[in-house]
C-alpha cells in the first residue's frame, strides 16, 4: 500500500514521461553521482569506469582548470593554486577555518564566506564547489545522453543554515536544479533499510573526510524516521592525517618549511594511514624540502596518537543517545559510513560502545550517493506509488537575536520538520 506520493509543490509529474534525476554525494575527499536505472540505484562511472571522483580542483591561470584525480596529481607541485577539501570552508568565516594556519594555500575574508587566493584571484568555497558539481552533472548527462531535471545533493547533518545554502548556491552556479538537500546519515540509512529491508531502531556513524555525523533513525515498512542526529563539522580522516604527520615530524625533532612541504607530508601521512587498516607497522615516508622523512609507525602508535579524535565522535554518538533517550544496546544495528570508518579502531571503538558488532557491508564511499539517488528518483516523480516516507529532524536549535546579542530559542534541535512554534 502507498505509504505517500512525494513531489514538490506544483509539481504534477506525467506518469508516462520518466525525469532524469540524480543522487550526488559532494564530500571532502572524493564526490560521487548515482541514479536509478532498471529500479536499482547505482553509481555512474567517468570515461574510464571509475566511479570516484577526488573533491579536488587545480587552477592552471587563463581561465584553465583541472578537477579530480588530474587535480590530486598536482597537489605537491603546485599547493597554493590546487584546492582540496573545500567542503570545509563552505559557509564559514577566516575566524572560523581552525585550521587556516596548516593549508598549504592563502585564505582570505570574501562576500559572506572565506575564500582561496589563487593565480586565478580570488575563489570562494562555492566556485570551487561548482566545478566538482558541474564535472558530475556532465558525468551524468553523458551516461543518459540526455540533461538531468535535477539532483538530492547530500549535506553532513550537522552543517548549519549558511554551509546549506553555499552549498544550494555551488549547485545552481554548476547549472543543477536543487530538489532537496538530504543529511548524510539519512541518505545511507535510506540505501541500507532499502537494500536490507531492515526494521527497528538503527545508528549511522558517518566519518568522512572532513566531517562526521551520527543519527539515530527507527525504520519500518519504508518509513525512515530520524530520531535525533548529531555532529562535528570540523572532524573527519584530515584530521587523523594532520595528526600523523605532526608525530611523524615530532619524533624525528623536524618541521615543515612550505605549503608544499605540508601537502607531502599530508599526503605521506594518508597513504601510511589507509596502508594501517590492513597492516600493523608501515613506513611513512615523505619528500620535504629539508631531506627524506622516513619514520615506521605501527598502528599502536597511530591509534594513540589520534585516541582524541576517536573520542570525540564518541562524546557525539553519546548524547545523541541521551537526546533520544534511548541506551546503546537498545539499538539493533550500526551502519558505518565514510571512508575514515574503514579505520581498524573506529570500528572496534563504535562496536564497543554498542556492544554489538558494526554494519560494514555495504561500500561506504558509495552508500551515501545511492540513497540519495533513491531520494532524487521519488522526487522527480519516477516513483509513483510513494516507494518511502521521510520524517527527517533540524539537527541545529533555530532561534531569534534579542537585545544584548542573546538568542531566544524557538525550535529545539531533533525536532520532526515540518514544525511550526
Amino acid at each position: 500500500m502507498a505509504l505517500l506520493q512525494i513531489s514538490e509543490p506544483g509539481q504534477s509529474p506525467d506518469p508516462h514521461q520518466r525525469r532524469i534525476a540524480v543522487g550526488i554525494d559532494l564530500g571532502t575527499t572524493h564526490s560521487l553521482v548515482a541514479a536509478v536505472r532498471h529500479g536499482q540505484p547505482e553509481c555512474l562511472p567517468d570515461a574510464q569506469g571509475g566511479v570516484i571522483l577526488p573533491s579536488v580542483v587545480h587552477y592552471l591561470g587563463s581561465g584553465r582548470r583541472q578537477i579530480g584525480a588530474a587535480a590530486l596529481a598536482q597537489a605537491a607541485e603546485d599547493p597554493g593554486n590546487t584546492i582540496a577539501s573545500v567542503k570545509r570552508l563552505m559557509g564559514r568565516r577566516l575566524a572560523d577555518v581552525q585550521e587556516a594556519a596548516k593549508l598549504p594555500y592563502t585564505l582570505e575574508d570574501g562576500p559572506g564566506m572565506v575564500g582561496v587566493l589563487t593565480r586565478e584571484g580570488h575563489k570562494s568555497p562555492v566556485e570551487v564547489s561548482a566545478e566538482i558539481l558541474a564535472t558530475l552533472r556532465q558525468r551524468a548527462e553523458d551516461s543518459f545522453d540526455d540533461l538531468l531535471y535535477g539532483a538530492v545533493i547530500t549535506v553532513p547533518a550537522y552543517f548549519d543554515d549558511a554551509q546549506r545554502q553555499a552549498t544550494k548556491d555551488a549547485a545552481e552556479l554548476a547549472g543543477l536544479k536543487v530538489l532537496r538537500l538530504i543529511n548524510e546519515p539519512t541518505a545511507a540509512a535510506i540505501a541500507y533499510g532499502l537494500d536490507h529491508a531492515s526494521e527497528g531502531l538503527y545508528a549511522v556513524y558517518d566519518l568522512g573526510g572532513g566531517t562526521f555525523d551520527v543519527s539515530l533513525l527507527r525504520l519500518a515498512r519504508g518509513v525512515f524516521e530520524v530520531v535525533a542526529t548529531g555532529g562535528d563539522a570540523q572532524l573527519g580522516g584530515d584530521d587523523f592525517d594532520q595528526a600523523l604527520g605532526d608525530w611523524a615530524l615530532a619524533r624525528q625533532g623536524r618541521e615543515t618549511r612550505s605549503a608544499a612541504d605540508r601537502q607531502r607530508l599530508r599526503a605521506a601521512a594518508r597513504v601510511a594511514k589507509e596502508a594501517l587498516s590492513a597492516a600493523e607497522a608501515v613506513e611513512l615516508r615523505a619528500e620535504l624540502d629539508d631531506g627524506v622523512l622516513t619514520q615506521r609507525v605501527e598502528r599502536a602508535e597511530f591509534e594513540a596518537c589520534t585516541k582524541s579524535l576517536v573520542d570525540r565522535t564518541l562524546s557525539v554518538v553519546r548524547r545523541v543517545l541521551r537526546d533520544a533517550a534511548v541506551a546503546a544496546d537498545e539499538v539493533q544495528g550500526v551502519v558505518m559510513v565514510g571512508g575514515s570508518t574503514r579505520m581498524p579502531v573506529v570500528r572496534a571503538r563504535v562496536s564497543q560502545l554498542f556492544g554489538r558488532e558494526v554494519l560494514t557491508d555495504l561500500n561506504p564511499d558509495e552508500v551515501v550517493a545511492l540513497g540519495a539517488a533513491v531520494q532524487a528518483n521519488a522526487l522527480a516523480g519516477n516513483a509513483p506509488d510513494g516507494e518511502l516516507l521521510l520524517l527527517d529532524v533540524i539537527p541545529l536549535s533555530l532561534g531569534l537575536e534579542t537585545m544584548g546579542g542573546l538568542v531566544e530559542r524557538i525550535v529545539e534541535r531533533n525536532a520532526t520538520f515540518p514544525v511550526a512554534k
